[in-house]
């Protein structure tokens, strides 16, 4: 990706190296705030509507593997932690910080994707910040570590990673790649589009009605739309020459080694369908792809497709 040399975003906190506290866990998501009811023009243009009804928090189906606890489980009803008071550093100076200066221009261009598909039907896009952490964090949505894998908190608007991370994607799964790291985050901005159109909200409160199995369904639906709307972003990176040869297979093999039934495969050896509650490594490949090809956030409809 010919990231060097761009704008970062200015919505970056630093708070790596600071002390996180006690862990707690992702609990109390049910105050996930209100979507704003934005509706996207689904017909016409390159970008058009963000259909849909749900949504979730973590982008990789890794924690219920890695530590036993499930994902949904952190969508309850009830209240949300009072937002981090934690204080932030400015990043380091342009040049002496390589990987926060990817994220901070990765970051960036996905708001300006998102500023033009919200502007396009008259909204506003208000930007999420994205939070670097170091093995704890205190958010809105409780504490965490960065076991978890990079997250949103819809409580707070805030998209948190370890940068960590990208090493244990390359080392332990297969995934390589500044393009596969880019993929990541754009993910978990997507999220943050589902949260602004309610599509979160609508997630928490339908969940109630249903089983375990039928709620990791219908998550599965919503982390793919995040994913197709990766692919979006990655179009766009496109039409603004930043692609390089081998970036969207790297996309692709990320996709790829964290669809839920290759993680599970290789943590415990088996799959279990009704607990996957991200997607297949196919259906994810098939949903970023598809993003990809058209451009068209109106082609992310996860909720009506045959997945």
């Amino acid at each position: 990706m010919k990231w060097r040399g761009r704008e970062r975003s200015s919505n970056i906190e630093d708070r790596r190296g600071q002390a996180g506290g006690g862990l707690g866990g992702l609990g109390g998501l049910g105050g996930m705030g209100r979507g704003g009811g934005i509706r996207i023009p689904s017909g016409g243009g390159s970008r058009g509507g963000i259909g849909g009804v749900i949504g979730i928090v973590v982008v990789l189906g890794i924690l219920w593997l890695v530590t036993g606890q499930n994902p949904l489980d952190m969508l309850t009803d009830g209240q949300s932690s009072a937002p981090s008071t934690a204080s932030s550093r400015q990043l380091p100076a342009e040049g002496q910080d390589e990987l926060a200066d990817f994220v901070g221009v990765v970051v960036k261009e996905t708001e300006d994707l998102w500023g033009e598909v919200f502007a396009a039907s008259g909204s506003d896009y208000p930007e999420p910040r994205v939070v670097l952490f170091t093995n704890q964090v205190d958010t809105a949505c409780g504490m965490a570590d960065s076991g978890v894998g990079p997250f949103y908190c819809p409580g707070d608007s805030r998209v948190y990673i370890d940068l960590s991370f990208y090493d244990q994607l390359h080392r332990q799964f297969g995934a390589p790649g500044d393009f596969a790291q880019a993929y990541v985050l754009a993910h978990e901005v997507g999220h943050h589009v589902q949260n602004l159109t309610g599509v979160l909200p609508e997630f928490n409160r339908r969940r109630q009605a249903m089983s375990a199995t039928e709620a990791n369904a219908y998550s599965v639906r919503v982390e793919l739309q995040a994913d197709c709307y990766a692919g979006v972003w990655a179009n766009y990176a496109g039409q603004q020459n930043l692609l390089e040869a081998g970036d969207f297979e790297e996309a692709l093999n990320a996709a790829n080694q964290i669809g839920d039934d290759t993680l599970q495969k290789r943590m415990q050896g088996f799959a279990v369908p009704k607990t996957f509650n991200h997607g297949t490594s196919a259906q994810r490949k098939a949903w970023f792809e598809r993003g990809y090809r058209t451009g068209n956030p109106a082609d992310c409809d996860t909720f009506s497709a045959s997945i």
